[in-house]
């Protein structure tokens, strides 16, 4: 059966249902859709199979990614970005959708928790850097006296 408007899609969860979907609804192929992330193709099937987003396929078994798709990959990769596993994740699955602009059940917590982590790691990484500083210091200082100890003694000479 042939759609004018519409194109065949297997559904995600049941793949003998096939669902219409309009064609202005679908945005993309896999490879479009990981160039507009600035990731590839290997990291949306990767969301896939760990469960944090769903996306239709087209008969021939392409995947086609709406802009929603692209909203929510978005925002999984920008979570990892941020430091967050994909099992932590999945446990804010309700913070990546549209509609989990609002409160999403447990993710405001998290988001927290990993801001107090991000903020222990920066104190550390200060802490490391006035450690290498303070060495580099040393070591330049000696250098600077072994290079002026060397000139006196050529100038002596």
């Amino acid at each position: 059966m042939t759609f004018s408007a519409h194109r065949d899609l297997i559904h995600p969860r049941n793949p003998t249902t096939y669902v219409k979907v309009a064609d202005k609804e679908i945005e993309m192929q896999a490879k479009e859709a990981a160039e507009r992330l600035k990731i590839t193709q290997r990291m949306l099937r990767h969301y896939e199979k760990q469960g944090l987003m769903t996306v239709d396929r087209a008969l021939n078994g392409y995947r086609h990614y709406t802009a929603a798709d692209l909203r929510r990959a978005g925002r999984v990769r920008d979570f990892i970005a941020s430091g967050f596993s994909t099992r932590e994740i999945r446990a804010m699955s309700a913070c990546l959708s549209d509609d989990g602009d609002g409160p999403c059940e447990g993710g405001v917590e998290m988001l927290k928790q990993k801001l107090a982590d991000i903020d222990r790691l920066r104190d550390e990484l200060t802490q490391r850097r006035a450690t290498v500083l303070d060495r580099l210091e040393v070591l330049e200082q000696g250098l600077a006296r072994e290079t002026a100890l060397a000139a006196r003694i050529t100038e002596d000479s």
